[in-house]
């Protein structure tokens, strides 16, 4: 996932305004977004590496499995509650690693990070 313009910039203005953590991490806090972003992004490349093929890729055409919707899952954390949309696909086979099925917790952010990256090696 990649950080947007948008994102850095909203970041920025809220530490500057920030007086607490909770302006960080409450309800519109920047921080909260950019977990949530991270979380949706990795889901999506995850069902990417699932189906074998990008998003919106000819290669995907007729091959029995594809991309259907999303569906809303709330996840309590540390900071509070955070609203996710999660992929699926038409089959229902993909079996999401970073935010499993029926998970309603979801521990430090670090440790979901941390096991991500060291899993391709």
């Amino acid at each position: 996932m990649e950080l947007t313009p948008e994102m850095i910039e909203q970041l920025k203005a809220n530490l500057k305004t920030a007086k607490t953590c909770q302006d960080l991490m409450g309800e519109n806090g920047a921080i909260k977004k950019i977990i949530k972003a991270t979380l949706e992004g990795m889901l999506d490349a995850e069902l990417t590496e699932h189906l074998g093929y990008e998003k919106y890729s000819p290669a995907g055409k007729n091959t029995g499995n594809s991309r259907n919707g999303r569906t809303y899952k709330t996840l309590k954390n540390d900071n509070g509650e955070i609203e996710l949309t999660v992929p699926r696909d038409r089959n229902g086979t993909f079996d999401p690693v970073v935010v499993k099925k029926y998970e309603r917790t979801l521990g430090p952010i670090e440790d979901k990070i941390i096991f991500m990256s060291t899993k391709g090696r």
